[in-house]
This record gives structure tokens, C-alpha cells and sequence, in this order.
């Protein structure tokens, strides 16, 4: 697997907290219980290979991921979703950007599968970004405040509206980071390709330019002529 050169946050809305009871034991691993997380990676291809990551998705979680080559190539890579049950649900595709969202999951690991195999030669710079949000706490919490007698329904429509916003708004910086990064690389590759073109020009230039002056030296050479006895 091509290495990672890994830029990773995780999201939490802190708030939510509220819906984890103190004292509980719990035997998964602790990004499994959380009730979002997003996380960022900007992960590097060999040309001829493809990469799969896993991250699993709680039952009823919404689970949404994208992908953008940043740099590499003709700027292009295959993409592909796979469910739990290893279908894939979402069919590889050869291009610059591209996401997937499951609303109903089942719950499980998904596979998010990058593909260079198309490429020999170049490598790709590709930036995945997977967040995966458990609505069905907020029930729970709603749930726990009508225990306590507490008329909040305006309160949790009200935060469940705001924390969907919240993840539209880190989808789309995403994007604009994506698309950010994408032009730099471009207008770097497109600096180096001028500079180096102008380097090769300058040099052959300055041999033809040595060329005619050494020719026209030739031609204007006077040759020494012994004189007749």
C-alpha cells in the first residue's frame, strides 16, 4: 500500500456527548461510538497501483465520501465504493473528482478503493475526505429529555437543522480546499514545464548561435600560399 502522507482531523460535535451515559463499558474501539467523525487525507498512488482504505460506519449512520487528484498525470484516477458485504456500490469510474453517500447503512466497514493502474508512469496526489454522522443520537437525546419532562422539540430540530448545515458547510470547504490545492499544483507543474522548456531553448540557441560564428569565420579564413619559385 503507497504511503500516506496524512493531513487527518476528526470532528466531534462535543455537545452530543450528553448521549454517552457515564459508566457504561464498552467493548469497541472508541472511533466506532462516536457519533461524528470527518476525517481529511491526502494520500499518495504509484502509477500501476491501487490503494483500498476501510473506515466503518455504525447501522443507520450516514456515511459520505469524495475524492479529488490533486496532481499527477492527466489529473485523473479510478473510484470505487464497497458495501460490508464487499458489492460495490459504487462502480469505479477514471476521473478528476468524484463521491458517494449512503444514508441507511447497515452498518459495517467500507472499502474506498483509489485506482492508478491506468497510469505507468506518473503517480497521483488524491485527497479523500469521509465523514460519517449518527442522526439516530439525536433521537436518543430528544428521547432522554422527555424523561426529564422537558418540552425541547423546537430545541433538537433546531440543532439537528444547524448540524447538518455544520456538515454541508465542511463538505464544501472541503471542496474548496480540494479545487485549492488542485490549481497550485497546476500552476507549479505549469511553471516548471516553461521554465525547463525556456532552459532547452536558451541552450540550443546558444550552440547555433556558436555554430554560425565558427562557419563564418570558416569562410573568411585566409589560408597561407607558399609562392611559385
Amino acid at each position: 500500500m503507497a504511503s500516506i502522507a496524512a493531513t487527518s482531523f476528526i470532528t466531534l460535535v462535543t455537545f452530543i456527548n450528553l448521549l454517552l451515559v457515564c459508566g457504561d463499558e464498552t467493548t469497541v474501539p472508541w472511533y466506532e461510538s462516536l457519533p461524528a467523525v470527518a476525517m481529511d487525507y491526502k494520500v499518495h498512488i504509484d502509477p500501476g497501483k491501487e490503494d483500498c482504505y476501510f473506515q466503518y460506519v455504525n447501522p443507520g449512520a450516514t456515511f459520505y465520501v469524495s475524492f479529488q487528484v490533486l496532481r499527477g498525470g492527466d489529473g485523473m484516477a479510478g473510484f470505487a465504493v464497497r458495501d460490508p458485504n464487499g458489492q460495490i456500490v459504487h462502480p469505479y469510474q477514471w476521473k478528476a473528482t468524484s463521491d458517494y453517500q449512503d444514508s441507511g447503512s447497515r452498518g459495517g466497514y467500507y472499502g474506498v478503493c483509489i485506482d492508478n493502474q491506468f497510469s505507468r508512469f506518473a503517480a497521483k496526489l488524491v485527497n479523500i475526505y469521509i465523514t460519517v454522522i449518527r442522526y439516530d443520537e439525536w433521537d436518543k437525546f430528544s428521547k432522554e429529555l422527555e424523561d426529564l419532562d422537558l418540552s425541547v422539540q423546537n430545541f433538537t430540530e433546531t440543532i439537528r437543522s444547524v448540524e447538518k448545515n455544520i456538515q454541508d458547510m465542511l463538505q464544501y470547504q472541503h471542496h474548496s480546499r480540494g479545487r485549492e490545492g488542485r490549481d497550485y499544483n497546476l500552476l507549479l507543474d505549469n511553471n516548471a514545464y516553461v521554465q525547463n522548456w525556456c532552459l532547452v531553448q536558451i541552450f540550443f540557441i546558444a550552440c547555433t548561435t556558436i555554430l554560425q560564428v565558427y562557419f563564418v569565420r570558416k569562410l573568411f579564413e585566409i589560408k597561407d600560399v607558399k609562392p611559385r619559385a
